[in-house]
Parts: structure tokens; C-alpha cells; sequence
């Protein structure tokens, strides 16, 4: 009798901008593997790493599969032949898939992925990763996939969320998503706080939807399965998708801002915080984005808000002294800019005081003085009292120490939504019983 082997199965860079998922890659993968009667050890695994890599298409994500099976050689054969007819390679798009038989996956494989989550990682890191860990490799074009697909199969979830995704019949591939938008808004309503980042109700727009070619038709977010399976039989639409695919996933954990950046050594494209006083009180420049800096250690950085995030408006009200964490991506230094930190969240941790020079107040009238003339001090227009100088007057502040987040609309995949500070999910149970993936043809 043949003896069973476990392999751990990842893959990235599929897609393109124009159309095509890796996670639709994945469901027909999966759609595969349950005909062969493999052994499915955990769900499907979505990673989202680092967001601000240049090169990336839409959220930068990656999945890995772990599976149990007697014919190891084959289900690897199959999987290769199904990267090359799902992925976008005439769009751009560079596959990488790498295979890992073990039960277990060694400490190290995490620390890459990590890397991956908050910096640029070389794809001949990858490579060179493979070889000495003994992975199974396949890649087309430049093989920039390797580095999520490592990264996937050996990710460390501190905390985890799960995504349902649906897909599309091909026969709506490119056409417009008709979604009703009161459902989404009422599914958000049932399911709160279980699901997370399916409708802004400032902007008046659902988010559970893409807008592009690809072939998904939307996904629900939250902290288990039955939530995101309630909140997509909540969903009401004209179309009928083709199935879907339940992810454990990094998505709304924030873990791309856990890593502290360090001002004298800020690396373009990587994502983190960093603690200092504002140096630069906010000015709102052309397009209505606020700009201001932040001092550590005697070094300052130039931090950016942008007007689509709704916290320019907050942010402009910090002044010189305050003390605060902020999260962001680094943009690289350009002929025209320097560098610059994205701000995805600021994080108010002490308030100075806000010191205005007015005239003195007459301590009789209770009026404000009038000055006399340049060096002439100022007088009471009431009762004649005088003062020789102006005075320091504490303005209260319009703004608290607190966690201030962009509006849904703005948010990231990994950004981590106010209803789940504070929350982590650490139990890990996966039940093959359970319905985490489903086609309807």
C-alpha cells in the first residue's frame, strides 16, 4: 500500500492588472483536488503581503494549500499544468510555485514570510531559499512569484480573519457587477461586528465587490466561517455565481505596520511605524493632502496624508510637540519628491500645549486691552488699567489622544478596521465537514 504524503502547496503573481486571480486559480485548483480525493489539513490560505511593493497587482496577495496525498508526483504534475493555463503571463504576470513535503514547516520558513509582509524581498532571495530548504520550484517569466510562494506556505498568522470569495461564470467575465447595494448595507447591519469592511456608509459604497475584468464576483470578510457564510447569503444579486472558496486569511490583522522602522535607515517601499513629536505643524498642499514631519532621535521624516483617507482634516490639527505613532508605506525619493511616509493610521500618544500670544485681559473689565502703540504696552479702553506686555493663552485642543483610522473605503486589505483592535484569533480549527467550498455547476 502506498504511504500518504503532506504538501505544502504555494503560489503567486498569476494575475495582472487586466484580469485573472490567483484565488480563482486557486478554487480551480481545489476543484481538481477534491476529484483526485486528496486530503485537505487546513483551509486555503489568502496572504496579503507587503502593499506598497511598485510592482504588485491590486492586493499583493498569495495562496498556499496544505494536503495529504498517495500520489504526490501526479497532484505536482497537474498543479504546474494548471499555473500555466490560469495565469495572465501575456499581461505581465511572472508565476511562481513551490512544493514542500513535510509535515511540519521549520521556524525559518516564517521569519521569510515576514520579511515579505513589511519589505522588498529579491526574488533571488527566493531562489536561493529553495535550494537550500529543499523546495520543489516552478516559475514562468522572471519568477517574482517564488518570493509569495515561499511566503505563503511558511506564514506565521499571530492573528487571523477569513474571507469567502465568489466567482464568476465565465459568460460575466468583464461585464459590471450588478450587486444590490441595500443588501450589502443590511448583511453589514446582521452580521456586524463578525464581518468587517463590506460597506462604507460615509461614501455611500460597497466594498465587498472589485471592479475590474477578473473573475471575481465578491467577497465577505470576518472572524469566522459562519459569519462570512451568513453575510454572503445575505448578498442579493441579479447574477448567480459559480461557486466559492472560504481563505483563512492575514486580512485585517494590520500585521504589515508591526514591524518599527528605523529613522536612520528608512528602505523605500517598506511598510511599519515609528513613534516621534510632530517637527512641522500640517499644511495642506494642492489636491488637499496634509503634510507634516516627525522627529526621533534628532532625525526628521515627512509624512503624508492623503485627502481620500477623511484624516486631513484631523491631522491638520496636530501642532509642533505632539507626540505620535504613526503607520505607513515609504515612498521612494524622486526628482521631484522626497521621500515620504504614506500615513495609513496616526495613533495620538501625548498633546502639547497650544500657546497663542494675545493682549492681557483687564483684570477689573474682564475686556481684552488695546495696545498703545508699538513698545507703548496696552490700556483698558473701559477702566484705564494698563499692562506692559502680552500675555500666553492655552488654546484647548481639537483633538484626543486616540487611534485615528481612514474611512472603510480607504482601507487596505491588511488594514486592521476599529471593530477589531484590540481582538486576535489564535485557534486554529479547521473542519473538512464544513461547507468552505462550494460549486454550483
Amino acid at each position: 500500500m502506498k504511504s500518504s504524503t503532506v504538501i505544502h502547496i504555494g503560489f503567486d503573481d498569476t494575475d495582472s492588472r487586466k484580469g485573472m486571480c490567483t484565488t480563482f486559480l486557486a478554487y480551480k485548483i481545489v476543484e481538481y483536488l477534491k476529484k483526485e480525493q486528496v486530503r485537505f489539513l487546513d483551509y486555503p490560505y489568502l496572504i496579503r503581503f507587503n502593499p506598497n511593493i511598485p510592482w504588485k497587482t491590486r492586493g499583493n496577495g498569495a495562496v498556499a494549500l496544505k494536503i495529504e496525498t498517495k500520489e504526490p508526483q501526479k497532484i505536482k504534475r497537474n498543479i504546474i499544468e494548471f499555473i500555466k493555463k490560469y495565469s495572465a503571463t501575456e499581461d505581465g504576470a511572472n508565476p511562481g510555485l513551490v512544493f514542500y513535503e513535510n509535515k511540519e514547516i521549520p521556524d525559518h520558513f516564517s521569519k521569510f514570510g515576514k520579511a515579505a509582509l513589511y519589505s522588498v524581498v529579491n526574488r533571488n532571495k527566493a531562489r536561493e531559499f529553495a535550494a537550500r530548504n529543499g523546495l520543489e520550484t516552478f516559475h514562468l517569466g522572471n519568477g517574482q512569484g517564488l518570493v509569495g510562494a515561499i511566503g505563503a506556505i511558511g506564514y506565521n498568522f499571530r492573528d487571523h480573519t477569513f474571507e469567502l470569495i465568489s466567482y464568476r461564470d465565465e459568460s460575466n467575465f468583464g461585464k459590471r457587477r450588478k450587486i444590490l447595494k441595500d443588501s450589502v448595507m443590511r448583511m453589514q447591519q446582521i452580521t456586524y461586528p463578525k464581518t468587517f469592511n463590506s460597506f462604507d456608509v460615509i461614501k455611500n459604497r460597497v466594498l465587498i465587490a472589485p471592479h475590474g475584468p477578473d473573475p471575481v464576483f465578491f467577497g465577505v470578510r470576518g472572524e469566522d466561517i459562519n459569519s462570512v457564510m451568513q453575510g454572503a447569503s445575505l448578498v442579493k444579486s441579479q447574477e448567480k455565481y459559480r461557486g466559492y472558496m472560504i481563505f483563512r486569511s492575514n486580512q485585517g490583522t494590520g500585521d504589515h505596520l508591526e514591524n518599527e522602522l528605523d529613522i536612520q535607515n528608512i528602505k523605500p517601499f517598506s511598510s511599519g511605524y515609528l513613534i516621534g513629536q510632530i517637527s512641522e505643524k500640517p499644511k495642506i498642499e494642492q489636491g488637499g493632502h496634509a503634510f507634516f514631519s516627525v522627529t526621533k532621535n534628532g532625525t526628521a521624516v515627512k509624512c503624508a496624508v492623503y485627502r481620500p483617507t477623511g484624516l486631513v482634516k484631523v491631522a491638520a490639527k496636530l501642532i509642533e510637540g505632539d507626540l505620535v505613532k504613526v503607520g505607513a508605506g515609504v515612498r521612494k525619493a524622486s526628482k521631484n519628491h522626497d521621500q515620504v511616509l504614506n500615513v495609513e493610521f496616526f495613533e495620538v500618544h501625548g498633546l502639547a500645549k497650544d500657546i497663542v500670544m494675545t493682549n492681557p485681559s483687564c483684570t477689573r473689565c474682564k475686556k481684552r486691552m488695546k495696545s498703545k502703540g508699538k513698545g507703548q504696552g496696552y490700556k483698558c479702553t473701559k477702566c484705564g488699567k494698563t499692562a506692559s506686555k502680552r500675555v500666553g493663552e492655552e488654546i484647548p485642543r481639537q483633538i484626543g489622544k486616540q487611534l485615528y483610522l481612514p474611512i472603510p473605503s480607504a482601507h487596505r486589505h491588511l488594514t486592521r478596521p476599529a471593530q477589531r483592535m484590540g481582538k486576535i484569533n489564535t485557534r486554529i480549527e479547521f473542519d473538512g465537514s464544513k461547507k468552505w467550498f462550494c460549486n454550483l455547476n
